[in-house]
């Protein structure tokens, strides 16, 4: 099994440029099946995650192709409404999936779906959703089956701003007979990139970045070519990792718009930052300040970083306190950064307070999940000593080669 080996004490120089985003792109091949034809996303990523819901899509029927970041996925042949368990347990975005094929087809099953265990993620919210729109849900022995002859519009409430379920069911309702209204919907970036996609492929959707997001039902749907935004979050594992090492990085290809948490938190820390169009010059300080944070649903602080500025603080000057108020179980990195020195204590409620010190120590660690591997990432950067990365897997499903991106940046940092 792969590992990752990092020598730290190295400062980040250099420049890099972000990947397509990988939560933009899960949507957004997910919304082919709701066409008759062939689609063509571009800027996507390479990560187990495509390959997942690539081999996904082609088990329904699809015929799909991956070439130099373009995939071609074609519905036309999509010939079967059944998500097994064995491609959907490695990653929760296959609930992705259930929407789009009971509005196309009337009819869906889906296992339940898995991923990195960071908290429970009910999908409730999205199977009240498509009851609201019609459709009869039952779920037996780990399957979610949802029939309709056709979806009709409806109002839809969510209890607490949830993306996959705002797309879910925004991919649901373009084919609905009637108007839906998704209320307290989530305002997130890649909300929008998918609105705007369907928009594109023929859909009527109004009011996607805020709360109500308004959709009139068409008959169908036609192919499209589709650019994958940023990764917002993989802008801001590297503009972290340049200001915990103290370096100087330019970060190109990224959209700072979506990124306004993120930078007013690292400003806070005394980083220098220089924001242009698509691009972000990072310079770090010799002093690194303690900061709060909260995270919340965009566009407050990004729960995706939270993991990142936990490593940041861990040699900051003073005491940060970090809450943690999206997912209940979202700390299991700070075992891992415990065993290399830094001083944390989690309390109840999902509260972390952060001793600043001088310089962790190397260690021998596991990555639990995808954000926490990249805050390993960054703790071994700025550690004394050799440090090596277990289960760097997780890593896989949502950094494209990051190791060779910081490589080139001049951290030694290799894949064992």
């Amino acid at each position: 099994m792969d590992k990752i080996q990092i020598d730290g004490g190295r400062r980040l120089v250099g420049e890099v440029t972000i990947s397509g985003a990988k939560n933009a792109a899960l949507p957004l091949i997910a919304s082919s099946i709701l066409v008759n034809g062939k689609s063509t996303f571009t800027n996507v990523p390479n990560l187990m995650d495509i390959v997942s819901i690539q081999m996904l899509l082609e088990d329904l029927g699809a015929s799909c192709a991956f070439d130099n970041n373009t995939l071609t996925v074609d519905g036309g042949g999509i010939n079967k409404i059944e998500a097994e368990y064995e491609l959907v347990r490695k990653m929760r975005a296959s609930i992705l999936v259930l929407g789009p094929l009971v509005a196309r087809f009337g009819h869906a099953k889906v296992s339940m779906p898995g991923g990195c265990a960071i908290g429970a993620r009910p999908v409730n919210m999205h199977l009240s959703g498509l009851e609201a729109l019609g459709a009869q849900i039952t779920i037996d022995h780990g399957y979610i089956e949802a029939k309709a002859d056709r979806l009709v519009g409806n109002e839809i409430y969510f209890d607490i701003p949830t993306v996959t379920g705002t797309e879910n069911l925004m991919m649901a309702a373009v084919l609905a007979k009637g108007s839906s209204v998704l209320r307290n919907a989530a305002r997130e970036p890649e909300v929008v990139c998918l609105a705007n996609a369907l928009i594109e492929m023929g859909a009527k959707i109004s009011g996607a970045g805020t709360a109500i997001i308004t959709i009139e039902g068409v008959e169908s749907l036609h192919p499209a070519r589709i650019d994958v935004i940023p990764d917002r979050i993989e802008a801001g594992t590297f503009m972290v990792a340049a200001a915990a090492t103290r370096g100087d990085v330019l970060i190109k290809g990224c959209v700072p718009d979506q990124i306004g948490g993120i930078i007013n938190k690292l400003r806070a820390t005394g980083t220098i930052l220089e924001v242009g169009e698509n691009q972000i010059r990072v310079q770090g300080n010799d002093i690194i300040k303690s900061i709060d944070i909260k995270t919340q649903p965009y566009p407050g602080f990004p729960t995706d970083m939270q993991a990142q500025f936990m490593a940041m603080m861990t040699v900051a000057k003073g005491n940060s306190m970090i809450h943690e108020a999206i997912f209940e179980n979202r700390f299991m990195h700070a075992n891992e950064l415990l065993r290399m020195g830094a001083d944390i204590t989690i309390s109840k409620g999902n509260y972390a307070m952060v001793r600043g010190i001088k310089r962790l120590q190397a260690a021998p660690v596991m990555a639990s999940d995808l954000r926490a591997s990249a805050s390993l990432v960054i703790a071994g950067l700025i550690a004394e000593g050799t440090t090596v990365i277990s289960r760097v897997y997780h890593m896989d499903r949502g950094y494209d080669g990051i190791e060779k991106k910081f490589s080139s940046l001049g951290a030694d940092i290799q894949r064992i």
